[in-house]
């Protein structure tokens, strides 16, 4: 594919969504946890949670990621319009390029070029910006996540918790679990009722969805 026409598709994939699934690349990890008790004796007690997940679906995370997304809509509105005049222009020039003169057909070309580079320059800087914001609401939330799951974990008595999450490439392959060894729910709920934050209401059928975060889940030390 000619470089400038991925640009231009580039441009137009940002333009549609602004690539609002871009999420953490990394998580801070919580402060060193206090000793805590010996294990007691018997069986583990093991559960499982889909932790990048479980941030993703908190009422904290749903509410700051509308906030982000009402925040880019004028960037996705700007880079539309830059798009569509590319396209128009573009059109133009098809359209009457066997009247230019190559002089006139070139300078409507540069003026393209031009436009399709400052696109591209617009939309990474909007997609670099995006990206930053979406690690700083991800990282803050997992943090605090990460505490109340290590509350809930101690309180019903479980001695392992193993992260699901699909993107988790470094926690270990769960192959089959019950339903009820996930805790991902009930960690989920106890951290709404914590952070006090309400349910967003509902969303538009046409509104992006919350992205499901692809970072690493807080380690403990």
């Amino acid at each position: 594919m000619n470089p400038m026409k991925r640009t231009l598709a580039f441009v137009f994939t940002l333009a549609s969504g602004l690539a609002l699934s871009a999420t953490a690349q990394t998580a801070p990890a919580p402060a060193a946890a206090a000793p805590t008790a010996a294990a007691p004796a018997g069986p583990a007690k093991v559960a499982v949670i889909e932790f990048q997940a479980a941030v993703g679906q908190t009422n904290e995370f749903q509410r700051d990621f509308a906030d982000l997304q009402k925040k880019y809509e004028p960037k996705r509105d700007q880079l539309k319009t830059m798009a569509a005049d590319v396209d128009t222009l573009e059109k133009q020039l098809q359209a009457q390029g066997a009247t230019l003169s190559d002089a006139a057909h070139a300078s409507q070309a540069k003026t393209i070029d031009d436009k399709k580079k400052q696109a591209q320059r617009f939309a990474e800087d909007a997609q670099n910006d995006l990206t930053q914001e979406m690690n700083d609401v991800y990282n803050k939330v997992a943090s605090k996540v990460y505490d109340v799951l290590a509350d809930y974990a101690k309180q019903q008595g479980y001695t392992l918790v193993i992260d699901a999450s699909e993107q988790q490439q470094q926690a270990p392959t769960v192959l089959y679990h019950i339903d009820s060894s996930d805790i991902s729910k009930a960690v989920v709920d106890a951290y709404n009722v914590k952070s006090g934050v309400p349910a967003p209401p509902p969303q538009a059928p046409s509104a992006p969805s919350a992205p499901k975060p692809a970072a690493k889940t807080p380690a403990a030390h």
